[in-house]
């Protein structure tokens, strides 16, 4: 059995008779053990304003997700743009296409050697993406990369179980672990409505500023959304 059908198995099983609050972590958590990689994360709506984080199984992971969307590139965003896996196998000696993630994943996560995205397919449809990251370099092979789509397809028929959950947005999902689902989701999408609100601008206008803002700062885009949360600004 090949690495990307042994992974595909144990997202069904892992997402087989579970309660829809635990699917994203266990399903993610199946992922990165199911490839042998050392960390995996799964996002909807990848490269939009209304992007959803639904899982990521450690830190390094979450900072992979706030470096990819403070910055609106990196592999993930490619991933959902184009349909297509996207690799990259070593960041010691491979320059990126992106280069200000390149140069923050190696500032912020130094030990990551490996970034590969792989898009979720409903239908015709990006519906997002799963990252994954490895500390040693060419963690997938080119076979395992080309077999990917089964992992993925996988994925996101293991995620059809919380399609409820995933349409209405009237109050942060069940989802554990809870701290995160909430300040890379939910909370981001209330403080990008804070400022539309009192700006008067789009939600990529917001999403923009909050961009710049944790760019300007160093801070992860959770921390801006916090501050705007706690002290909304008002219109000049």
């Amino acid at each position: 059995m090949t690495a990307a059908a042994k992974a595909a198995r144990m997202v069904a099983e892992a997402s087989a008779d579970t309660p829809a609050a635990d699917v994203p972590r266990r399903v993610c958590e199946a992922v990165r053990d199911g490839l042998c990689v050392d960390g995996a994360t799964l996002a909807l709506l990848t490269d939009t304003p209304s992007r959803q984080l639904l899982a990521a199984s450690d830190d390094d992971a979450l900072t992979l997700e706030d470096i990819q969307f403070t910055l609106l590139e990196g592999p993930c965003i490619s991933a959902a743009r184009t349909g297509e896996p996207v690799a990259v196998h070593d960041l010691r000696h491979e320059l990126t296409p992106w280069p200000l993630f390149g140069a923050t994943l190696r500032e912020k996560l130094p030990r990551v050697t490996s970034v590969y995205a792989l898009p979720l397919f409903f239908g015709d449809y990006v519906l997002g993406t799963v990252d994954l990251l490895a500390l040693r370099p060419h963690a997938l092979g080119e076979e395992a990369l080309e077999e990917a789509s089964q992992v993925a397809d996988a994925v996101t028929a293991a995620l059809m179980t919380t399609r409820e959950m995933l349409l209405t947005g009237s109050r942060a999902p069940d989802w554990e672990p809870r701290d995160v689902v909430r300040a890379h989701w939910f909370d981001t999408a209330r403080a990008v409505g804070a400022l539309v609100a009192r700006r008067g601008i789009s939600q990529e206008d917001a999403l923009a500023l909050m961009r710049a803002e944790a760019f300007r700062t160093g801070k992860p885009l959770a921390d801006i959304t916090t501050d705007i949360l706690r002290d909304p600004p008002r219109r000049p």
